[in-house]
């Protein structure tokens, strides 16, 4: 059964009526713009609203005239191609001049400004972001039948599947994004058309393909979707080194994190479709050119072992946390041990050993390992005990 979906709930959002959006519509007037995206498709969802996109018939040149007359700073943040960014108090609004592609190599388009609102639609993507808003009125335009694939919660790319695909080959992680999020009947010359091309993911920039990768498993629960990219030959393009078996480590990743309560997280999700192996890791997170925390936590979480779940505390103290919540939670443990424990400092200095006639040097260093390694294994106890370990191992010299 499809979904409601009433055109009169923009009327009744909370978005259209912020008194920047109105000063932004008196500037650019309101005949010559209109909301577009996802601010009019999630609210038409019943989904909460973050950011507002506007499409105008004006010219970059006359957005930013227009907006320095009434008192809006802008920033030309995609001049190039048509975007100017309104700097509201409200929230920064994205303001594209109305477009038509020219020519495309699946990477990047050369665009050409047009004044034809349905020629702006026709090159977006799918169409249930090709819904447009008269800003005063709010009734909606839709050129391609979105509101019906919003009923059906379809994802459906406007007009031929491959050559929007081949426009821009991102589309294809896109496709699978918003499938996952807003899909149930699936749309099958989408999902033939992804699988066809699934190859020409590879002329893609690593930084793109990990942006949307890592939004596909920063979603409440892609395992299904993810499934299925495996199944279309999708995912072994742009992940090769995962396989079905991973795949269902995922899937169980997912119902842990539900279960005991822990937010989504990529990094972790990408782990779980990863072998344990560090090495791995690291080249997965060179290849994705990921930041140099998410290739420390991805290489981490790859250490993952057994023993993980039995010390959680111990494990959570020697790496983080972070690291200890996800290999704890990769292991099929529980890591709600460590919710709201504060991780203690070790109460012991190596100028209190060295005024102990110890001399400074590696000696030093060894006594602190060993007095620390008991420390961690007692459970942290107080500084009291610290010093009676300390005196312990003093001993023995």
């Amino acid at each position: 059964m499809g979904a409601e979906i009433d055109p009169a709930a923009l009327a009744a959002a909370d978005w259209p009526k912020r008194e920047g959006l109105a000063a932004l519509s008196r500037a650019l007037g309101q005949d010559d713009i209109r909301w577009v995206g996802g601010a009019i498709r999630d609210t038409l969802l019943d989904l909460p609203v973050a950011d507002v996109d506007c499409a105008t018939t004006l010219l970059p040149d006359a957005v930013i005239d227009r907006c320095r007359e009434s008192g809006i700073r802008t920033v030309p943040t995609g001049i190039d191609h048509g975007t100017v960014t309104a700097i509201l108090d409200d929230g920064p609004v994205e303001i594209t001049t109305l477009r038509h592609d020219v020519s495309t190599d699946g990477r990047r388009a050369t665009i050409a400004f047009a004044n034809d609102w349905q020629e702006d639609a026709a090159r977006r993507d799918f169409t249930i972001n090709a819904l447009y808003a008269h800003p005063a009125t709010l009734e909606i335009f839709d050129y391609f039948g979105g509101l019906d694939d919003l009923r059906a919660r379809r994802v459906r790319f406007i007009g031929d599947a491959r050559e929007r695909i081949r426009e821009d080959h991102l589309r294809i992680l896109r496709y699978y994004r918003f499938q996952a999020r807003f899909g149930a009947d699936l749309d099958q010359e989408a999902e033939e058309a992804c699988a066809e091309l699934a190859q020409t993911l590879k002329g893609l920039s690593r930084e793109r393909v990990a942006s949307e990768l890592l939004a596909i498993l920063g979603l409440p629960n892609p395992s299904e979707t993810v499934s299925r990219m495996r199944e279309r030959g999708v995912l072994e393009v742009v992940l090769p080194e995962t396989c079905k078996t991973f795949v269902g480590s995922l899937s169980a990743l997912i119902s842990a994190e539900i279960e005991q309560g822990f937010a989504p997280d990529s990094i972790r999700r990408l782990a779980a479709l990863l072998p344990p192996m560090p090495e791995v890791a690291g080249e997965v997170a060179a290849r994705l050119r990921l930041s140099k925390a998410q290739r420390a936590r991805l290489t981490c979480a790859a250490e993952r072992n057994e023993d993980d779940s039995r010390e959680p505390k111990a494990l959570a103290y020697r790496e983080g946390r972070e690291c200890a919540v996800d290999r704890i939670l990769l292991q099929g443990g529980d890591a709600r041990f460590l919710d709201g424990w504060n991780i203690p400092q070790f109460p012991l200095k190596g100028g209190v050993i060295v005024a102990r006639g110890v001399s400074a040097g590696p000696e030093v260093a060894r006594i602190m390992r060993t007095v620390e390694a008991r420390w961690i294994d007692e459970g942290f106890p107080s500084e009291e005990r610290v010093a009676e370990l300390l005196e312990a191992e003093l001993a023995k010299r």
